[in-house]
């Protein structure tokens, strides 16, 4: 999989600075994104890393790169193909366990238009993921750090995906074949692939509607899984916009026989006070009782959190962001805390820019 894609892209891409042809030159674009940050963890942990379930902005007391990267886009008649390389924390450590030269793609794919009377396309490679409202770009994001479902669910995903949109741009589907669960080369002991869907409607401007899975081993092919990723975006006037957000997944055991569940309500309201200023809210709430994704304590963990963001935009590309967030758990999760292990406060500032 990974070689046919490596092949396709430099199928298209090479021939364009081959023989740099104007035309050709016209339909690349090139874009950029850098983001800085600074992240005060009230539990001051001794070695600079955020818990083990924070994956963005994972350094604490230091100034440091969450993400950094540089993209091309091809769009040309019917094909269309992106080539991003990045660094900082998020490919650090959301792809700690890939090759190290997957460590430095942010997406590499390629696709097709099916048809030309109809938008029907196929896509391959390195792909952001399907299932989620936040991505790894913050300032793409209502709050400054992402979720707690967010860290904990795919931001990328590779294999091909089938699409279809409507021509009032009201519907859009997708069917998809994976590698796995945020994963670029497959595990050696798994040899079925993964699949997943995608639905979103958008019965009006101002509404938009979710659901999306997943279906395919995880946990090295010990089991299987099954998840569930539902959102509606609400643009309730021009300047208030809510999010929520419901998150369910399943994981099924053979050796022993059992099924464990962990499940993830959040709702996110942004409101835009002037032209350069906006203000942003989270409550969510991460029920993993089972210990799927938490596992550090016997029951798991159940975590309540909240948060508060500010943003300026101090020019058209250049962004300013803080946020304070309190994480309250029914289990003795902040092992750093020692006088309080069942909450945790954590200041962030961020400086994005993107072109």
């Amino acid at each position: 999989m990974i070689k046919f894609i490596a092949a396709a892209v430099a199928f298209l891409w090479i021939p364009q600075f081959a023989f740099a042809q104007t035309d050709t030159l016209k339909n690349i674009t090139w874009s950029a994104y850098t983001e800085m940050y600074y992240c005060y963890n009230f539990d001051k942990p001794y070695n600079h890393e955020q818990d083990a379930f924070i994956y963005n902005h994972k350094r604490h007391n230091e100034v440091n790169i969450n993400l950094a990267y540089i993209k091309a886009s091809l769009s040309k008649a019917h094909i269309r193909s992106n080539l991003a390389m990045m660094v900082g924390n998020y490919a650090q450590y959301n792809l700690s366990a890939e090759p190290t030269w997957a460590q430095f793609v942010y997406e590499a794919n390629v696709g097709i238009q099916l048809s030309k009377q109809n938008n029907w396309w196929l896509d391959a490679g390195i792909m952001p993921s399907h299932i989620g409202f936040e991505s790894a770009v913050a300032a793409d994001c209502a709050t400054l750090t992402r979720s707690l479902v967010a860290e904990n669910s795919p931001y990328f995903e590779t294999g091909v995906k089938l699409s279809y949109t409507s021509d009032n741009q009201q519907l859009y589907a997708a069917l998809l074949l994976l590698n796995g669960w945020q994963q670029v080369q497959k595990y050696d002991d798994v040899q079925k692939p993964a699949w997943g869907m995608q639905i979103t409607y958008s019965p009006k401007p101002n509404i938009t509607l979710n659901y999306s899975n997943f279906i395919g081993e995880s946990n090295y092919g010990v089991s299987q899984r099954f998840y569930h990723n539902l959102y509606a975006h609400l643009q309730m006037s021009a300047d208030l916009r809510l999010t929520l957000g419901f998150d369910m997944g399943q994981d099924f055991y053979k050796n022993p026989k059992q099924t464990v569940t962990w499940s993830t309500p959040v709702v996110i309201g942004s409101y835009q006070i002037k032209e350069k200023h906006k203000i942003a809210a989270r409550a969510e709430y991460f029920n993993d009782s089972d210990g799927v994704i938490i596992s550090s304590t016997e029951n798991g963990a159940q975590i309540l959190g909240a948060s508060i963001n500010y943003d300026y935009q101090i020019f058209e590309n250049v962004l300013f962001r803080t946020e304070l967030k309190h994480y309250h758990s029914e289990q003795r999760v902040f092992f750093q805390n020692q006088t309080s292990p069942y909450n945790n406060f954590r200041i962030t500032a961020a400086l994005s820019v993107k072109i």
